[in-house]
């Protein structure tokens, strides 16, 4: 069986109260938070919980659904979620963590899974990775979602105003009609992103590249067209018809100010 994993390392670790913890790795990073780790393969569980752990984060395993609907209780900041699991599937916990809260959830798929992952994404999940992948990738993107995450510092650009569009980036905060709308921190980057440029017209990969911090080689360009769905359904009055976001077929997407 082909490994889901690009490339091992010697995990280093020990174990307190069930989760596993590395002592003073990651202040290096200045990162910390609890990330819950779904999969049933035991190789990727030990050794995507090392890499996290050597970031400054404890980690939390569950090897089949109904440990993952357990071990929600301890609430983490994060779930790194495998979509192919024994007993309750992984968009079935996706569902039921999206019912009851915004915990960022990255999705851990295999290639061939792409209406699995179009599927996720609608549901609410941040972001994804396909099977086998790095483990350095993972952590960063861990990293990344979290950060996105968090509160931030007050962002000295503020306020850009449109006609009837206000991204308020010192508040992350978007009105549309003097109506707030709630976006996820993905998706305010997102349009954040292509408000800070309005006309200029960006292809999907360089989005992944700006936004995700991510090169296209990682990821489905697919990721890009579902949340630009999303988003349009949050602040546009006709989806199907965007007055903000528009496509420029064949190239990319463009924000009309």
């Amino acid at each position: 069986m082909r490994s889901a994993i690009g490339a091992l390392y010697p995990p280093v670790m020990e174990r307190r109260n069930g989760a596993r913890v590395t002592s003073g790795v990651g202040d290096r990073l200045g990162m910390s938070g609890r990330v819950l780790v779904v999969d049933d393969e035991p190789t990727v569980r030990e050794v995507v919980a090392s890499y996290l752990e050597r970031d400054g984060l404890s980690v939390d395993v569950a090897a089949d659904g109904a440990a993952a609907l357990e071990a929600l209780k301890r609430r983490p900041d994060l779930i790194v979620l495998d979509i192919m699991l024994p007993q309750v599937g992984g968009l079935e916990i996706l569902r039921e963590v999206r019912r009851t809260t915004e915990i960022p959830v990255i999705l851990l798929t295999a290639r061939s899974d792409e209406t699995d992952r179009v599927v996720g994404l609608e549901l609410g999940a941040d972001d994804y990775v396909v099977k086998p992948f790095s483990p350095r990738e993972l952590a960063a993107r861990v990293r990344s979602v979290l950060r996105r995450s968090r509160p931030r510092a007050p962002d000295t650009a503020g306020r850009m105003s449109f006609d009837g569009l206000v991204v308020d980036q010192s508040a992350h905060e978007v009105f549309v009609a003097n109506r707030l709308v709630e976006l996820r921190p993905r998706e305010f980057d997102l349009l954040a992103f292509l408000a800070a440029s309005p006309r200029q017209v960006f292809s999907r990969a360089q989005i992944l590249e700006r936004v995700w911090d991510s090169p296209a080689e990682f990821q489905d360009l697919s990721t890009i067209t579902v949340h630009i769905r999303r988003l349009r359904h949050k602040i546009e009055i006709d989806p199907m018809h965007p007055r903000w976001i528009r496509t420029v077929w064949g190239v990319g997407y463009r924000f009309e100010p």
